[in-house]
């Protein structure tokens, strides 16, 4: 039987809704993300209190990032350009909601290896690619989800009680392309960045 909550609700203030309508859009197409907002719902708890950032991919952060700057998101002026080996990416935030985080690759030679590209290609960059949820255990979180059914990508980046351990499910499949994931991390020490040997390693665990 449908819920009245089955449809996303209508938000007066556009920081809201905007965020929300890409995170309710994500849930539609990632069935771990579906796993996980289900089992919320029940305690009335609802899948945003618990999301960590949101990640779109593009071929140009600075165009992409003005829909939220308008908003009144500001650069993480603290993390700067985060740098990997073929990619890079900004993050953006907004007191009381997800970091919006955006990547590209390198122009170049530097970037011809990166996924990001023939992604953005295909599916665009008005699309959430995944949606990061903070857990208290990832392990535990690991242990539960595959039991209901949800894979996961590689293992888990980081050690056991480092600042960070992140881990990506396996990605929703369209068109024989790798599509959305879900990302559970797991955080302490108050530590709030994103560490780029980690980043890196998840980036190509979905690589199909």
């Amino acid at each position: 039987m449908n819920s009245p909550f089955d449809k996303p609700r209508v938000y007066k203030d556009p920081v809201e809704a905007v965020v929300c309508a890409y995170v309710y859009e994500f849930i539609q197409n990632n069935r771990a993300a579906r796993v996980v907002s289900d089992g919320l719902r029940v305690l009335g708890v609802g899948l945003r209190p618990v999301i960590d950032h949101i990640t779109f991919r593009t071929l140009n952060v600075d165009e992409r990032a003005q829909e939220f700057l308008q908003l009144g998101f500001e650069q993480d002026a603290k993390l700067g350009i985060i740098e990997h080996e073929n990619w890079w990416a900004k993050v953006y935030r907004k007191s009381g909601f997800p970091a919006i985080f955006i990547d590209q690759a390198f122009d170049g030679s530097r970037g011809r290896e990166s996924l990001i590209p023939n992604w953005v290609k295909k599916f665009g960059d008005k699309i959430l690619h995944h949606v990061a949820i903070q857990v208290d255990d990832i392990d535990q979180a690991i242990y539960f989800m595959e039991k209901q059914g949800i894979p996961f990508a590689g293992k888990v980046v980081g050690a056991r009680g480092t600042d960070l351990r992140q881990i990506f499910t396996n990605p929703e499949v369209r068109d024989s392309a790798a599509f959305t994931v879900l990302e559970l991390a797991e955080r302490h020490h108050g530590y709030s960045g994103f560490l780029p040997p980690q980043a890196d390693g998840l980036m190509e665990s979905t690589r199909l």
